[in-house]
């Protein structure tokens, strides 16, 4: 048997960071992986699906420059496939063609042993790979997650896509029906829609991006509108047929609608069964995820650590960046915890939608006394000068401390400028301080100044009224 100070499986963000710097600092490491080296993230998630949005972007740019005078007339954009086809080439030259070769040398070079194949657990100290049994003193689990395919007869016998196999592939449907509208459906509808395809979105909630603000929702809504995306509401898709046009589906209120393809996008879920957590005492949450504490330790263990999109904390690469760091930092002697008070969200749609924190749901449903307030992004001079006809901020704060909690922005490049929000929440800066910045006009990040100033006279208003 091959012996190591750590084993880890999974080489995604998280896995890697933490092989390859846990590995430079001097401890032996081997890291199992079945697939790519990087994760989704760099092949088939974060990067194409951005080199995809800006493609689409610049192309609805050009459609509307005559509003803002860059030209005379409005220009048309015709040949759809011709130019999807040059945005693919691009995607899959900004995604190595989805190999991952370079990937693999460079954590070879910097002293990891990777080895390839489906790491499982056959027993306390110990991680088989086809035969192959490495040992170990502390086990890093970064298995990641997979698309969730719903349970919705017939859907094994139509043409259907993942978000991977979406942002993978060089095909331009025709027409696409999208379940689900959070972030990665939002994203892709766009995308598709704004190279011609007729998109429709579908999802069981009563929103667009259900788990963010309402104020949110309403304003993407109307960009989606604007783009000639179709949504739907409230219900859930029962049964899916093939025809001679790609798939029918049949919703729980008797509608059914047609596309040439179907597009799942209604969450993803760990890979956790099959591991052999159940011969070193670990017990993975009942939806697969496995809950660790601050330090990155699964819970009840010393020495199995547990970092990204299987943790169930906060899924995105970001995320399991911050987690790798303080694994490794752990790994290495180290005693570092993490916050997850402010890790932004991000949705990269036009407009851009940024989030930290809570929002106002999710305060009640912890129980917390907040108040909260929405100031328009039309209520600056950059959106005058920008053409901008929608936008908006909602600050959520906690009444007691007087610091924001939560925050949530729609509008341009809002995913780069929620950054004063999470560091605000992150280290407690006081409403009043907030109030005293400064922002470079003409900016967007000005709508800070009317927000901060409505909560402050909420405060304010409710303190004076509390002494009268």
């Amino acid at each position: 048997m091959e012996q190591y100070d750590v084993v880890v499986i999974g080489a995604g963000t998280a896995g890697e960071s933490i092989a390859r710097n846990v590995a430079e600092g001097g401890r032996s490491v081997a890291l199992v992986e079945a697939n790519r080296v990087g994760g989704e993230c760099p092949y088939v998630a974060c990067t194409p699906g951005k080199a995809m949005l800006r493609a689409a972007h610049v192309r609805h740019l050009v459609r509307h420059a005559a509003e803002v005078g860059a030209v005379s007339a409005p220009l048309t954009l015709d040949a759809e496939r011709y130019a999807y086809a040059a945005a693919v080439e691009r995607r899959d030259e900004k995604s190595s063609h989805r190999d991952d070769e370079g990937a693999a040398d460079s954590v070879e070079a910097s002293g990891v042993t990777l080895v390839r194949g489906r790491g499982v657990i056959s027993g306390p100290g110990v991680v088989a790979v086809d035969g192959r049994e490495l040992g170990f003193t502390d086990l890093v689990i970064g298995s990641g997650t997979s698309a969730v395919r719903p349970e919705i007869d017939g859907l094994g016998d139509v043409p259907t896509w993942t978000s991977d196999e979406a942002l993978s592939s060089s095909e331009l449907p025709a027409s696409l029906l999208v379940l689900g509208s959070g972030a990665v459906g939002c994203e892709l509808a766009q995308i598709f829609a704004r190279f011609g395809t007729t998109v429709t979105v579908v999802d069981s909630a009563d929103r667009l991006l259900p788990s963010e603000e309402p104020q949110i929702s309403e304003i993407l809504r109307g960009a989606f509108d604007d783009d000639g995306i179709a949504v739907r509401f409230g219900i859930s898709a029962q049964r899916a047929e093939a025809t001679d046009a790609g798939v029918a589906v049949t919703f729980d209120d008797g509608t059914t609608i047609e596309a040439e393809r179907l597009l799942l996008a209604v969450g993803r879920q760990p890979k956790t069964d099959g591991l052999g957590l159940a011969t070193i005492g670990v017990t993975a949450e009942d939806d697969g995820t496995l809950s660790t504490g601050p330090d990155g330790r699964v819970d009840g263990q010393e020495h199995v650590w547990a970092a990204g999109d299987v943790t169930g904390v906060a899924p995105y690469t970001h995320t399991a960046n911050y987690q790798a760091r303080i694994i490794t930092a752990n790994l290495l002697g180290g005693t570092a915890t993490a916050s997850y008070a402010a890790i932004p969200r991000s949705v990269f749609t036009e407009p851009a939608v940024g989030s930290v924190g809570r929002t106002v749901a999710a305060a009640s449903d912890e129980d917390l006394t907040v108040v909260s307030t929405c100031a328009d992004l039309t209520e600056t001079a950059r959106s005058g000068t920008d053409g901008l006809d929608a936008g908006a901020i909602v600050l959520v704060a906690d009444p007691a401390r007087r610091v924001l909690v939560g925050a949530s922005a729609i509008g341009p490049e809002a995913d780069h400028w929620i950054s004063e929000a999470v560091l605000a929440i992150r280290a407690e800066v006081p409403l009043d301080v907030l109030a005293d910045v400064v922002h470079g006009f003409p900016t967007y990040p000005e709508a800070y100044e009317l927000a901060v100033r409505q909560l402050l006279e909420q405060l304010d208003g409710e303190a004076g009224d509390g002494g009268s």
